[in-house]
Order: structure tokens, then C-alpha cells, then sequence
């Protein structure tokens, strides 16, 4: 694990678009993985940028998103089909054709989710997946005591996790009680990792996750197995950090 720290928020947006942007250019077909949330949305404007600036060319890029509310349609403005083509995919040149999201209003979730890591696998991988964290340690929506195994499933959403989300909703009643979620399993299959904090609200679970103990409870602690996986971090998440990085 490689841990960078950031004096500002900026800086972590930056440097994470410098990475991907160097995986895009030197593979134009490559596979990344996308989250949501507002950590990563300073990064998706550098990316549109570098797009708009630079010619970044995402045309044959494949995407996979990490997660969505289940039972919210694409078209809700909370619904993360909504936040990845307002905030990124149509300020890219990106191929519909090759954008997946899970459906949060699939009739059957079960079979929705064998088929989303089938995609997964017919793609040839993930080749970088984005991860944010919760400030209770979970990514993507595996929250406490998810199974590190896991793949692709349905999961109940806590109570801390709904109350964070809350500030999109009109009140907390409104936040979905379920999502469908790439596993655990699932994330650390991609070929590499770039996780992104910030803000003294996550240095609790940026110290678990980098120096803590492997545990389900934290679910984010698993990043320590990865064989190439980057963490970026500013310094008010990486205040709790003890180790010299």
C-alpha cells in the first residue's frame, strides 16, 4: 500500500485524475472503476479538464459503478446513474455503450447482480478502481461486518451511513434502506486500487484502514492485501496517522 498525503483537498483531486489520466493514455481501452459521493467529484473536474484541455480521450474506456440506491430510477436526481452523467459522463467523450451502473430498479436483483459481474469478467477486469470511504469504514456500500469476500449483492444500508447521506435528501426517511453493491471480493479483484479521503471527518478510518488490523468491522482495512493499491489523502484525514509515509 501506498499512502500519499496531500497538504489540500485540491491536491488529492489532482494528483488521483493524474493517475487515472496516465492509465487512459497509456491503455485507451482499459476498464476503471467509478464511485460516487463528493470525494471524488474534485477529481472528476480535473478529469473533464484534462478532456476539454488536453484532449484526454475516454472513447473506448469501459466503466463500472461501485454502487446505487435500490429502487430509485436512473433519472432521480439522487440516484447515481444521475450524479456520474451530471458530473463526469457527458462532460467526457465516453461511449454509453460501454458505461455500467448497477440498476436500482431491476426486478430481479439477484439474478441483476450475477450479470453485473459476469460484465465485469467479460471486460477483462477492472483495471483501477476509485474508492472513497465511509467515515464508519466502509467502501463502495459494504458496510461493517460485510463479508470480505463478498461479490456484487443487495445490502442494508446502516443507520450512520443513511444519516450521512441525509443532506442529499430532503430528511432521512427519504434515503433509501438498500443499495446494490460491488463486494468486497469484487473490488479487490481490480488490477489496482486508488482510494480517496479527505477532511478530518475520515482520519479515523484512514488510520484503521492503513494501520489497523484486517477486519470485517472495517471493512476498508482489507486495502492492506492489495497488491498495488494507492491511497491519497489529505492532511486532516491523515491526521491520526502514526506511521512516517
Amino acid at each position: 500500500m501506498l499512502v500519499r498525503i496531500n497538504e489540500t483537498y485540491d491536491e488529492v483531486s489532482k494528483e488521483g485524475a493524474r493517475l487515472v489520466a496516465e492509465l487512459v493514455r497509456r491503455k485507451p481501452n482499459c476498464v476503471l472503476g467509478f464511485a460516487t459521493g463528493s470525494t471524488p467529484l474534485g477529481m472528476y473536474k480535473e478529469l473533464i479538464r484534462m478532456h476539454k484541455q488536453e484532449g484526454l480521450d475516454f472513447s473506448k474506456v469501459t466503466t463500472f459503478n461501485l454502487d446505487e440506491y435500490v429502487g430509485l430510477p436512473p433519472e432521480h436526481d439522487q440516484s447515481y446513474h444521475y450524479f456520474m452523467w451530471e458530473n463526469l459522463f457527458k462532460r467526457i467523450n465516453v461511449n454509453q455503450r460501454f458505461v455500467y451502473i448497477p440498476m436500482g430498479m431491476a426486478a430481479d436483483v439477484e439474478q441483476f447482480c450475477e450479470w453485473y459481474e459476469a460484465q465485469i469478467v467479460k471486460a477483462g477486469g477492472i483495471d483501477l478502481q476509485i474508492l472513497g470511504i465511509g467515515a464508519n469504514g466502509h467502501i463502495a456500500f459494504n458496510e461493517p461486518g460485510s463479508s470480505l469476500g463478498s461479490r456484487t449483492r443487495i445490502k442494508t444500508l446502516t443507520g450512520s451511513t443513511r444519516e450521512a447521506n441525509a443532506r442529499f435528501f430532503t430528511n432521512q426517511d427519504q434515503v433509501p434502506k438498500y443499495a446494490i453493491t460491488m463486494g468486497v471480493g469484487t473490488i479487490m479483484d481490480a488490477k489496482t486500487l486508488l482510494l480517496l479521503a479527505s477532511g478530518e471527518g475520515k482520519a479515523a478510518a484512514i488510520q484503521a484502514t492503513c494501520e489497523g488490523p484486517i477486519t470485517a468491522m472495517w471493512p476498508a482495512t482489507i486495502v492492506q492485501m492489495h497488491r498495488q493499491a494507492t491511497v491519497i489523502v489529505d492532511k486532516p484525514a491523515a491526521s491520526k496517522l502514526t506511521l512516517k509515509y
